[in-house]
């Protein structure tokens, strides 16, 4: 099936060319051959003038010939010659005066004329050319043809550049323009030596060579967005005082068929123009995927180019050029094509800040701020590290300058207050009151939804007999409230810290889970096995994905450790989890009665105050147990 890919591949061939020109050449000459017929050297006189056809009578001894040149035309010519004058007289007249002229002059004084003949236009075409200069005669043939050569004019165009949408935006950087350090790189230690030891790599070739390595040093960057993958490799040209190429891979699929492969040879080439270089690839996770998924073969076109680009075929002629591709996924998390790995001699995988480094880029990003927009004295940066656990670079960069608006806005500093507050409304969104404001058994409904998952989030606790003040250092609660949040699509919501832990033991997981019951337990406690809303939708559907993992993935409760999802007795497996999950929310539901009371001498408080603090909530723990006593 015929392309625009396919004819813009055969004109890159240069007998292809060659056979072009030829046909062209031989086209023209054809042509002026044709139009090659001797002309009458006689020299010609056109006039617009009627009179001189009228005053033929009174020559008509002296006439030598007449002739009558595109009589049905809107402008026929009167072509006549006189005895003993060697000019030849053309008049040209309107179609309409054509008849009046022919009837009343020629035929009336019976004055000879004939119909001009083809051969004769032929030696004699200053007959049929208006008496005009070259430039309005250009003009006029431009008007004529205009919708011609326009298509023409595009057509040349999509050959030479391809359609619109083809290729891809690249941005050219050189090092003068690359701003930052390596020192921006908050912590990341471990990243940083990373970046030091390919740079070594790359400037000292030589004794790499020695050992048998002589392959390009392509980079694969890995890791969750926002982390400074892009950042890295601009500090990795500004190092090696090397222009940058930087593009986005997303933006290479143009929807037409070759147009990948052409973006990327199109930078390919850009890069080798300026010796050595770094083409820096975004959001490449879409050129990992295994090839060979689509039925159609020109699906993989792109990666087949890239991995012929990386694998140094075209070393010679792009020696210094390195490739630098970013994706947010890696082959630990996601499947991957093998051969597009293996062309990756260095990977580099990014992770998110732990909590000292959190602190610091926290202080990096409000000492940026002029003088007095930061109160120091009320700062507690472990605090706010602390609450913002799993959170990228860049979103930490926005919870910083959410602070800002907020503190221009209230005309006052930043402190750790406005930082929670920063915190809340970039990861929760905005809050609402007046959503819920007026539903007043709804609100309630949430209240107690909500002190369900506290009291249950601090229950081992109590019920290690540590006392509140110790319960609450260990509490990553920060908030209670029932506003309503439209990001979430819920009407009430517990804020907590999160921690850096990955590996969770299955204590900690069964905590996770009834910690995720307490909510519909609260609302069994106190309206009856019937009475549970759909509020808890969110909640079991977290607790089932638990437990699936505990249960059946990692056997956590067997001596087999299995994967159980790999088997098709998924009767077996479901009624595994749900043994377990009964087992949970039945403790879930006998532990939260013994709180009861507390719960609801809260609720009357977060309904009243929509919303509680930690030192609040923890503050009214004590008074109430101070009065039980």
């Amino acid at each position: 099936m015929f392309t625009l890919h396919k004819l813009q591949s055969a004109l890159r061939k240069t007998y292809v060319r060659a056979a072009l020109l030829v046909l062209t050449a031989s086209l023209v000459i054809l042509l002026g051959l044709r139009a090659d017929v001797p002309q009458d050297s006689s020299p010609v006189l056109h006039t617009q003038d009627i009179a001189q056809i009228t005053a033929l009578p009174a020559k008509r001894a002296q006439l030598d010939y007449l002739l009558v040149a595109a009589p049905q035309s809107d402008a026929p010519r009167y072509i006549f010659k006189l005895k003993n004058d060697d000019k030849l007289y053309v008049v040209k007249v309107p179609g309409t005066t054509h008849l009046s002229l022919e009837r009343e002059v020629l035929l009336r004084n019976n004055i000879p004329y004939a119909i001009a003949r083809d051969d004769f236009l032929a030696s004699h075409k200053a007959v049929m050319q208006d008496d005009e200069s070259k430039l309005a005669r250009a003009g006029a043939f431009v008007v004529r043809h205009l919708l011609d050569i326009l298509l023409i004019g595009l057509a040349l165009f999509l050959l030479r550049n391809g359609l619109p949408g083809m290729g891809v935006s690249a941005t050219v950087l050189t090092p003068d323009q690359l701003g930052g350090s390596m020192d921006d790189l908050i912590g990341m230690e471990d990243i940083k030596q990373e970046v030091l030891h390919l740079e070594d790599m790359i400037r000292n070739r030589a004794a790499y060579k020695e050992h048998d390595i002589d392959k390009p040093f392509n980079v694969m960057l890995t890791g969750p967005a926002g982390t400074g993958k892009t950042k890295l490799a601009g500090y990795l040209a500004k190092r090696l005082d090397i222009p940058l190429i930087q593009a986005s891979a997303s933006a290479l699929e143009s929807g037409y068929i070759g147009g990948g492969s052409k973006a990327l040879h199109a930078l390919h080439k850009k890069a080798c123009a300026r010796g050595s270089c770094i083409i820096f690839l975004d959001e490449a996770q879409s050129l990992f995927m295994p090839r060979g998924r689509g039925e159609k073969k020109w699906e993989d076109d792109t990666a087949n180019t890239l991995l012929g680009l990386l694998d140094g075929v075209r070393s010679n002629e792009g020696e210094g050029v390195i490739w630098v591709v970013a994706s947010n996924f890696d082959d630990a998390s996601t499947r991957m094509d093998e051969a597009m790995l293996r062309r990756f001699s260095v990977k580099i995988n990014f992770r998110l800040p732990n909590k000292s480094e959190r602190r610091e880029l926290l202080r990096s990003f409000l000492a940026r701020k002029a003088d007095g927009c930061v109160d120091w004295n009320d700062l507690n940066l472990d605090n706010v590290a602390e609450i913002t656990a799993n959170l990228s670079p860049a979103v930490l960069q926005t919870v910083v300058e959410r602070a800002s608006m907020l503190a221009i806005q209230e005309h006052t500093v930043i402190n750790t207050d406005l930082l929670f507050r920063a915190f809340e409304r970039a990861t929760i969104g905005l809050t609402d009151r007046a959503t819920t404001a007026e539903k007043t058994r709804q609100r309630e409904r949430v209240a107690l939804h909500e002190l369900g998952h506290f009291f249950m989030q601090i229950d081992p606790w109590l019920r290690e007999g540590l006392s509140l003040a110790e319960v609450k250092e260990r509490s990553p609660l920060l908030k209670i409230s029932t506003e309503s949040v439209s990001k979430l699509g819920a009407l009430g919501y517990v804020l907590s810290a999160s921690d850096d832990v990955a590996l969770r033991t299955l204590e900690e997981l069964e905590r996770d889970v009834i910690q995720l019951y307490g909510g519909v337990a609260a609302e069994e406690l106190f309206y009856g096995a019937r009475g549970i809303s759909v509020g808890s939708q969110n909640d079991i559907e977290k607790a089932t994905s638990m437990l699936n993992l505990m249960v059946n993935k990692l056997s956590m409760y067997s001596r087999s450790k299995i994967d159980h999802s790999q088997f098709k007795d998924k009767e077996a497996d479901l009624g595994q989890v749900e043994a377990k999950a009964d087992e949970l929310y039945s403790y879930t539901l006998k532990a939260i009665a013994d709180y009861r009371e507390q719960i609801a001498e809260l609720k009357e408080v977060l309904m009243d105050q929509y919303v509680l603090s930690k030192d609040a909530i923890f503050a009214l723990l004590e008074q109430q147990q101070a009065a039980s006593h």
